[in-house]
């Protein structure tokens, strides 16, 4: 199937595109977590939100969930892992399935964290980011898998299940791997280093050797995610349409840039997706 939209991120600004698209009557795909962007729902107060003053971080996404539910939206709960230009627009791979659209348009919030030194180097020369995807190319041999959200702990056990031996580098609280060829390591990655792939996972106090390492986390940098892709100061470089350097591709919310507010990440939600559909009209006359 294709889509006319393609929309990526749970944020306020994902949810608004959906919300357009949706009106706009648009064959759409939304990815996105079901229960919205942890830094939406954990914000302690939002005040400078239209309509509803005071309002905390949880409240507001409660508000947002329920109006996409009562529109009968749902989001397709897989990570985009890669974004890739194909005749007619792009295909998306989300786990170890491809979705083609005509258009996509990237709500890809601000990563907390900085990519680790040699990541984008390494991309595809022995750093993955599904398990799903390229786990079999390491049955038998030593991984990394360093995991930012337990909600991504089947796949740690499903990489354990493959190869022969797997250091975990569980980055949050509460982690809970089973698995006997599991080494968990809690601290953090420096580097990764190798001359034609990845050969070590370097820390502050040594290094570890490895064949292959996987990262498993909620969302991707965007120069990772779309090769090609004009960013400045580690933010998309879009125009006041919302439209990026890559026709057919846009971008709205936190990934755009300062400032980081709910407001203006669903105003350009909105201004992404009519720019997606004026896009849409102009390549079909």
């Amino acid at each position: 199937m294709e889509y006319d939209i393609a929309i990526i991120g749970g944020g306020a600004a994902g949810v608004s595109a959906a919300i357009n698209a949706k009106i706009l009557q648009k064959k759409f795909i939304w990815f996105a977590n079901g229960n919205l962007s942890k830094k939406l729902s954990q914000a302690e107060l939002v005040k400078n939100y239209p309509g509803l003053p005071d309002v905390t971080g949880g409240e507001l996404a409660w508000t947002l969930k329920n109006h996409y539910e009562g529109m009968n939206i749902e989001p397709c709960e897989k990570v985009v892992t890669g974004v890739y230009q194909v005749e007619g627009g792009f295909s998306l791979l989300a786990g170890n399935e491809a979705y083609d659209a005509k258009t996509v348009i990237l709500c890809l919030g601000v990563e907390a964290a900085k990519p680790i030194d040699g990541e984008e180097e390494f991309v595809g020369r022995g750093i993955s980011y599904c398990a799903t995807c390229d786990g079999f190319l390491y049955k038998g041999k030593t991984i990394a898998v360093i995991c930012t959200d337990k909600r991504f702990e089947h796949e740690i056990e499903y990489l354990c299940s493959l190869a022969e031996k797997v250091f975990v580098i569980p980055l949050y609280k509460g982690y809970e791997i089973t698995a006997k060829n599991a080494e968990i390591l809690l601290k953090a990655p420096k580097k990764f280093e190798g001359a034609r792939k990845l050969e070590r996972v370097v820390f502050k106090d040594g290094f570890k050797e490895v064949d292959g390492a996987f990262l498993l986390k909620g969302a991707l940098s965007p120069a990772i995610l779309m090769h090609g892709l004009k960013t400045e100061n580690g933010h998309i470089f879009v125009n006041r349409d919302c439209s990026t350097n890559i026709a057919g591709a846009f971008a709205a919310g936190d990934c755009t840039g300062r400032p980081y507010q709910y407001a203006k990440a669903v105003g350009e939600g909105n201004i992404a997706v009519h720019s997606a559909v004026e896009f849409l009209g102009k390549k079909q006359g």
